[in-house]
């Protein structure tokens, strides 16, 4: 189930600015240190690292699946979408959803809105790879849509919550996130800033990040969001360990 935040790009965050490292001598070329490498050399460090991750070209290896869970209003959201502006190889699922659609959202992009029907009609067929009852409504992932990124290589980002997460990883390796507010109270006033639910539905939605929150030691790794720039440093460096880890 993908909860998703409506929130503007954060300010002040820039990742254009690449680190670069000076060779030696004005005539160095980049290519003169493979050529200097025997063949079979060269052919095992193109096996070993895989495709860059900004492009994940070189290889026809799958991609890689983030699972990214957070209680409403963490900003689980915000930064999956800036690591899909950052990093091109990555792709965020569209949830299908039961629930009413909310102003300035549009349909297909940040959720497929459905009928109950329509929804219920769709797992009998097996066509979610999760799916969850949350607040009334249902949420589900398209399993032909995940796999098909995966076969070309995207690294698909699933923002779903600790329901859903408990059911892929039953089904399909991954790399899970759990991401954390600082503190309930601060969660509770950033839900009353976002002004998109009731008084009651925000209650409910606290009681429920309680619950959440009783999981993260079942995710691979735990990020605190207090600062934005901090944790989507955070989360861009999970994304380029895990594209070179050797498995």
């Amino acid at each position: 189930m993908q909860d998703f935040e409506l929130e503007s790009p954060p300010m002040g965050v820039d990742h254009s600015q690449k680190a670069k490292a000076t060779p030696i001598g004005s005539d160095y070329n980049s290519k003169d240190c493979i050529n200097l490498l025997p063949s079979t050399a060269v052919s095992r460090i193109i096996r070993k690292t895989g495709s860059p991750l900004k492009g994940n070209r070189m290889t026809q290896k799958p991609g890689l699946l983030f699972i990214l869970s957070a209680p409403a209003g963490t900003g689980k959201t915000t930064l999956s979408q800036m690591l899909v502006r950052e990093f091109p190889s990555c792709v965020a699922s569209v949830s299908y959803t039961t629930r009413p659609k909310r102003p300035r959202e549009i349909d297909g992009v940040h959720y497929h809105f459905v009928s109950e029907e329509d929804f219920l009609h769709r797992l009998a067929a097996g066509e979610f790879l999760e799916h969850a009852s949350l607040y009334g409504y249902y949420y589900g992932t398209s399993r032909f849509w995940v796999e098909k990124q995966l076969v070309r290589g995207a690294h698909v980002l699933l923002v779903i919550d600790t329901q859903g997460a408990a059911q892929i990883r039953k089904k399909i390796p991954n790399i899970s996130i759990f991401i954390s507010p600082p503190s309930l109270e601060a969660l509770e006033q950033r839900l009353i800033k976002r002004n998109t639910e009731s008084a009651v539905d925000l209650q409910k939605r606290l009681e429920w990040a309680k619950e959440e929150m009783l999981h993260c030691n079942e995710y691979d790794y735990s990020i605190i969001n207090e600062d934005l720039a901090a944790a989507y440093e955070s989360l861009r460096s999970i994304l380029i360990a895990e594209e070179h880890r050797l498995r």
